[in-house]
C-alpha cells in the first residue's frame, strides 16, 4: 500500500471527471504524475504545442495545491517510465487512452512489457464519450457515415461519469525532474504568442466555466447562432476539450440535461460532440484518414501539391482578395481558433477553387490551431474536400461571397477581422499585423488585395477536373 502508483500524463488535463486518477486516489496509494516530451510532444506544430505548454503549467500549479508535484521527463515514454519505476519502486502505472493509432501500438508494446516485469498496468477511458470499437452496425464492423453513427449513440450510455477530487495523496521521494521552461515548447509562435495569448481560456475551472456560460445563455440559440461568425453562438469548448482539461462527458450530461429541459437547439450540441466522436471511431478502424485520401479513387487527383505557390501562400497569409476566406485565416493567426463556417469556407477555397491538396491546409491547421486535435482535422479537411467518409458532395464548391451575405450580412465578422475594412477603430483586425512573422513584410498600410482567382472559373476548373475524373 505503501508503493506509489505512475500516473502517465497525456490528454486528460484535469482533476475532476477523471477515471484515471480516480483509480489511484481510490487505491489510497501514492501517486507519481509524470508528463513525458516524446515523439509525439516534440512533433506537433507550433500552436499546439505552445497551448500544450501553457496547459501543463496550469496543471502543474492546480496539482502543487494538493501538495502534489507533476514530474517532468524527456525521451522515449518507454524509457522515462522504467527509470521512474526504478526509481519509486513503484507497483502499478495507470494512464487515459487517447485512440490513435500510432500511439495505440506503442501503448500496447509497453503495457506488454511492463507486465512482463511484474507491474499492473491498467489504462482508462477519458478523452471520448464512446470508445471506437463500443459502436458498430450490424451490417460491417464500423459506421462509414455519420447520421447512422449519431442514431447509434444518441441513446447509449456514454462512458464515465462525474466525479470530485477532495484530496490526491502524493509521494515523500525527492524526484527529479525538468524545467518546463526549459522544453520551450512556445518558441515556434514567436511574436504570436503575446496577441493570442489574450483568447486562451486555460484550465480545467475556465473550461466549466465556458461550459456553464454556454449552457446558460447561448446554447437555447445554437441552432441558428452558431452559423453566423461574428457572434458568440458556439461554446468554444474545442480548446479545452483538445487537452481534455474539461471530460466530455461533463460537457454531454449538461447538453443532454438542458435538452430533456425541453431546450431543442441542445442536441444539435449533442451531434457536435458525437461528430468528435465520430471522427476517431474512423481513425480507430480507418487510420489511413490522418495522413492520407480516406477514399482511394482519390489517389490520382491532380491538386497541386507545391506549399510555395504564390496563391497558397496569399491563402497562408489572409491576403487572397476574398473576405471571408481572409478574415477567417486572420481570426486563426490572431485568436488560435477559427469558427467552424470559416473552417468550411477557407478548405473548400483552398482543395476546390484553387485546386490544391488538402494535406497543405491540414499541415497549416496542425501548426495554427490552438484547439487542434488530429481525428477531427483530418476527417475535416478530406470532407471538406470530398476525399473523406461521408464528405461534402464534390460538385458543392462553397462560393465564399455568397457565404458571407448569407452568415455576415452586416459585415460584423468581415470588419473585425479585416483591417483594410474597418480602418483604425479595430484593434483585433490590427493585431493580425503584430502576431504574423516579420517577414511576410505585411502592414496595416497595405491596401486590400485583388482576388487571387475568379470564384466562377475556379468553380468550372474544379467541376471540370472531378467530371475528368468520373466523380
Amino acid at each position: 500500500m505503501n508503493k506509489p502508483i505512475i500516473y502517465w500524463i497525456r490528454r486528460d488535463f484535469r482533476l475532476d471527471n477523471n477515471p484515471a486518477l480516480k483509480f489511484v486516489i481510490d487505491s489510497k496509494q501514492p501517486v507519481i504524475p509524470v508528463f513525458i516530451k516524446d515523439e509525439f510532444v516534440d512533433n506537433l506544430g507550433s500552436a499546439p504545442k505552445w497551448r500544450l505548454g501553457l496547459g501543463l503549467e496550469y496543471l502543474s500549479a492546480k496539482y502543487k495545491k494538493y501538495g502534489v508535484d507533476v514530474i517532468f521527463r524527456t525521451g522515449s515514454a518507454e524509457k522515462v517510465l522504467t527509470d521512474l519505476i526504478n526509481e519509486t519502486q513503484a507497483n502499478q502505472v495507470v494512464w487515459a487512452r487517447t485512440y490513435l493509432p500510432p500511439v495505440n501500438n506503442r501503448d500496447t508494446h509497453i503495457k506488454s512489457l511492463l507486465k512482463q516485469k511484474g507491474l499492473l498496468v491498467k489504462s482508462f477511458p477519458g478523452h471520448l464519450l464512446f470508445e471506437p470499437w463500443s459502436v458498430a452496425p450490424k451490417s460491417s464492423e464500423f459506421f462509414k457515415v455519420y447520421t447512422p453513427f449519431w442514431k447509434a449513440t444518441r441513446l447509449k450510455e456514454p462512458i464515465g461519469f462525474e466525479t470530485k477530487v477532495s484530496k490526491i495523496m502524493g509521494t515523500d521521494k525527492n524526484l527529479k525532474t525538468e524545467n518546463l521552461d526549459d522544453w520551450s515548447l512556445g518558441t515556434g509562435m514567436s511574436r504570436g504568442s503575446s496577441v493570442v495569448r489574450q483568447f486562451v481560456r486555460l484550465g480545467e475551472d475556465a473550461a466549466r466555466e465556458r461550459l456553464s456560460n454556454f449552457i446558460s445563455n447561448n446554447v437555447m440559440h445554437y441552432s441558428t447562432s452558431r452559423d453566423i461568425p461574428s457572434v458568440d453562438g458556439t461554446s468554444g469548448l474545442s480548446e479545452n476539450l483538445s487537452l481534455g482539461e474539461i471530460s466530455p462527458i461533463e460537457c454531454w450530461n449538461a447538453g443532454f440535461k438542458a435538452f430533456e429541459e425541453g431546450n431543442d437547439a441542445a442536441e444539435i450540441f449533442l451531434k457536435e460532440l458525437v461528430w468528435r466522436e465520430f471522427a476517431y471511431h474512423l481513425a480507430h478502424h480507418t487510420p489511413r484518414i490522418l495522413d492520407s485520401n480516406w477514399r482511394p479513387e482519390w489517389n490520382g487527383f491532380p491538386w497541386n501539391t507545391n506549399e510555395k505557390d504564390e496563391k497558397v501562400i496569399r491563402w497562408k497569409q489572409g491576403r487572397t482578395g476574398i473576405p471571408f476566406v481572409d478574415a477567417a485565416m486572420r481570426e486563426l493567426y490572431v485568436t488560435g481558433r477559427m469558427h467552424n463556417r470559416g473552417r468550411m469556407i477557407v478548405a473548400s477555397f483552398l482543395t476546390k477553387h484553387l485546386m490544391t491538396h488538402w494535406k497543405i491546409g491540414q499541415n497549416w491547421f496542425e501548426n495554427c490551431l490552438i484547439d487542434w486535435d488530429p481525428a477531427s482535422n483530418a476527417m475535416g479537411w478530406q470532407w471538406s474536400a470530398g476525399s473523406g467518409p461521408d464528405a461534402t458532395p464534390y460538385f458543392r464548391v462553397f462560393n465564399p461571397n455568397t457565404q458571407l451575405e448569407k452568415f455576415d450580412a452586416d459585415y460584423k465578422y468581415r470588419d473585425r477581422w479585416l483591417a483594410e475594412f474597418s480602418g483604425e477603430n479595430s484593434k483585433k483586425a490590427l493585431s493580425f499585423f503584430d502576431a504574423i512573422p516579420k517577414n511576410w513584410k505585411i502592414s496595416a498600410q497595405m491596401d486590400y488585395p485583388n482576388p487571387i482567382v475568379d470564384l466562377s472559373q475556379g468553380r468550372a476548373i474544379a467541376l471540370d477536373a472531378y467530371k475528368n475524373r468520373g466523380f
